[in-house]
């Protein structure tokens, strides 16, 4: 599911200073490349027993992910349910409660960019 009033979208930041910001709000950035990058923000469940991922989309509009002062651009922000052996699946139903732990998240982490 596309997260669309993250109010994330279209922000612009430092490698560096993003990775500052998403560490303090919960996020990791796991996957990565020379030119995108992704900073996830796990969310455990225990009702459901299942766990649910808040995944930041961005790509270097300035320089390359190998040096802290590239700039990235926020591009999409998704939440999905983890799947096994690995992936997520974007077209599960969100609990109310997971979606309220990934609203504080998205808030604290846009908080820090603007």
């Amino acid at each position: 599911m596309i997260i669309e009033n993250s109010g994330l979208n279209g922000l612009t930041s430092e490698l560096g200073y993003l990775d500052e910001a998403a560490e303090k709000a919960g996020f990791v950035r796991w996957q990565w490349e020379y030119y995108r990058a992704t900073y996830d923000l796990k969310i455990s469940d225990k009702e459901t027993d299942a766990d649910y991922y808040v995944r930041v989309s961005t790509r270097a509009i300035e320089g390359k992910l190998e040096n802290p002062h590239a700039v990235l651009n926020i591009e999409d922000v998704y939440i999905g349910r983890a799947t096994f052996p690995h992936g997520l699946d974007y077209e599960s139903p969100i609990p109310k409660n997971v979606l309220t732990i990934a609203d504080k998240g998205l808030s604290q982490l846009k908080a820090s960019l603007s």
